[in-house]
């Protein structure tokens, strides 16, 4: 039998993950802030020690510029390699500040992805345009990737609207590569008899846990399953399905399952009808699904739909260092 936690147990239990954040690193936040100027669509990083209290990176100004495509970046993605010896961020390749039109953004839309690397988080390649969607994808939005280790590959995933049927509704496509460079053909991932987008996928343990807006009722779902490729089923305690009016879901490990216990699990929902960005919720129980709001949490600015990585003390002094404030 589980006896219940105090709170002053658990206020106790959060400061102490604190303190080990603080000196195991902490993490690093890619995002973007908006459409007001062509650099608020670029690529900004925030760095913090314990997940919830955050500083702007440069000052705010963006550490990533693309110049490419429609010359814009929004929904950045960060995943680290399988073999730890290179991240990815990825991005959708739009901007609505050089094209106010999301008919048009919809329907006449990009077609590929921005994709950078780098082996050391201060140091990136050169963006790179990379077409992953069919010819007749009118978008290809918020990509993301979880890493296949069946398959030895890479699950890449966007939402794209579709000539086929008269760009009727938004679904979530997939390609496969091993590189970021080569992409296999485009196929239909997720589709649901409302608009989705927005999916992210993460993994504790055996089983994987994934996010998507209901672009219909502007609410975020939660689904899990053992395999990537089917099997899902909704968590039926999720306790988040009535809010309305976010989109952008993120979820990362503010500390990590160990000894037989579940990690504790930061939710991030950007509540873009009020233009509040990225609101948290957290729980120490990712399977039940049971997710409660935060307190004390500090963004510089509003975060927009992105991403967050864990990062080791090195890394997180290099990027304070690389990337310094005002």
């Amino acid at each position: 039998m589980k006896l219940p936690i105090s709170p002053v147990v658990a206020l106790w239990m959060f400061m102490i993950s604190a303190v080990q954040a603080a000196q195991e690193g902490g993490f690093l936040f890619a995002t973007f802030k908006g459409e007001a100027t062509p650099m608020d669509e670029q690529i900004h990083f925030g760095l913090s020690r314990d997940g919830l209290r955050w500083k702007a990176l440069r000052g705010g100004r963006p550490v990533l510029v693309s110049k490419l495509g429609e010359k814009g970046v929004r929904d950045p993605f960060l995943l680290r390699s399988h073999d730890g010896q290179k991240t990815y961020l990825i991005a959708t390749d739009l901007s609505i500040y050089h094209h106010p039109d999301w008919k048009r953004s919809q329907e006449k839309g990009s077609r590929s992805i921005v994709v950078w690397e780098s082996v050391d988080l201060v140091k990136w390649s050169e963006p790179r345009l990379v077409e992953v969607a069919a010819p007749d994808a009118g978008c290809t939005w918020a990509p993301e990737a979880v890493y296949d280790a069946e398959a030895g590959d890479y699950l890449v995933f966007w939402a794209s609207k579709h000539g086929a049927d008269a760009y009727a509704k938004q679904r979530i496509w997939a390609a496969r590569t091993r590189d970021f460079r080569q992409f296999g053909k485009p196929f239909l991932y997720l589709e649901q008899s409302n608009d989705v987008i927005d999916t992210t996928i993460i993994r504790e343990q055996e089983w994987y846990y994934r996010f998507s807006k209901d672009e219909t009722v502007k609410s975020v779902t939660m689904e899990r399953s053992r395999r990537l490729m089917g099997g899902w089923e909704p968590v039926k305690g999720y306790s988040l399905g009535g809010l309305v009016g976010y989109e952008g879901p993120t979820c990362f490990p503010l500390e990590a399952a160990a000894d037989g216990r579940p990690g504790r699990w930061c939710l991030l929902l950007d509540f873009y009808q009020k233009g509040l960005g990225y609101q948290p919720y957290v729980t120490e129980d990712l399977a039940a699904g049971t997710f409660r709001p935060v307190d004390g949490v500090d963004f510089p600015f509003p975060f927009r739909h992105g991403a967050v990585l864990r990062v080791t003390e090195a890394e997180y002094q290099k990027l304070e260092k690389a990337f310094p404030g005002d």
